[in-house]
């Protein structure tokens, strides 16, 4: 067997050291949105195929037994390649999609938005100063932000120049609740914006809770139709043993 991981988060690394681990060839692809990415065990691949039929064409040419997708949950556009290119040539293919924050206690008092333009437009009724924990690659949807204080948290600097009244934070999760309540009482954040991602990036959730700062989240997308999904890593390896 020779599996393709379409990777970059936490489940794909634990997945890939589990196939090393067994035995089986397995190939990560990661997008190179990241300058440092934390790397997976076995062989790496770094950018993207060129769109479904790039993808298709690296499937048959490397004998492809099975792919994973275990991209992160707003990554629609690979997850949707790879569902064309798997259905072109016939490979098989997973979802490995981890939990999201919905099911949380406090999610049903949060203010959910199906997109980013949405998000804005919701946080700018609640408050004026604003945690927003999306990525770095997009806040240029929230860079008219210029008359309010903005706390921006990514692993890699921003690709466009952001207004004087932002901080620009740099760090890489997970993040203890202790360090999350402070970030947030020190900034006095009334507002966080975020996506539902999901996984273990979720200290700053507690901490708003427990500080009473309103949150607006963005809705995750729905994995392409016909493809079955997974939300552990032992679940997918079930799968690829029964294929």
């Amino acid at each position: 067997m020779s599996v393709l991981l379409l990777g970059g988060t936490a489940e794909a690394r634990e997945l890939a050291a589990a196939l090393v681990a067994a035995g089986i060839a397995v190939t990560t692809s990661l997008a190179g949105d990241v300058a440092e990415p934390r790397l997976p065990d076995g062989e790496v691949r770094v950018g993207g195929f060129g769109g479904a039929e790039g993808l298709a064409r690296y499937l048959r040419e490397h004998d492809i037994s099975a792919v994973v997708d275990a991209t992160h949950p707003f990554a629609a556009r690979i997850s949707a390649n790879a569902a064309q290119a798997c259905a072109t040539t016939g490979v098989p293919l997973l979802r490995l999609e981890r939990p999201g924050w919905s099911q949380r206690p406090d999610a049903s008092g949060w203010h959910w938005v199906d997109c980013l333009d949405d998000a804005r437009t919701a946080a700018e009724a609640l408050g004026n100063r604003v945690f927003l924990a999306v990525g770095r690659q997009e806040l240029g949807t929230f860079a008219g932000w210029a008359d309010r204080y903005v706390l921006a948290r990514v692993v890699d600097a921003p690709d466009i120049e952001v207004p004087g009244t932002w901080e620009v934070l740099r760090a890489r999760g997970p993040f203890r609740l202790a360090d999350e309540l402070d970030l947030l009482a020190s900034r006095a954040i009334d507002v966080l914006v975020t996506k539902d991602s999901g996984g273990a990036t979720d200290a700053k959730l507690d901490a708003a809770a427990q500080l009473g700062v309103r949150v607006v989240a963005v809705r995750r997308p729905q994995p392409p139709a016909g493809v079955p999904v997974v939300e552990t890593v032992d679940q997918a390896l079930a799968w690829l043993a029964r294929g």
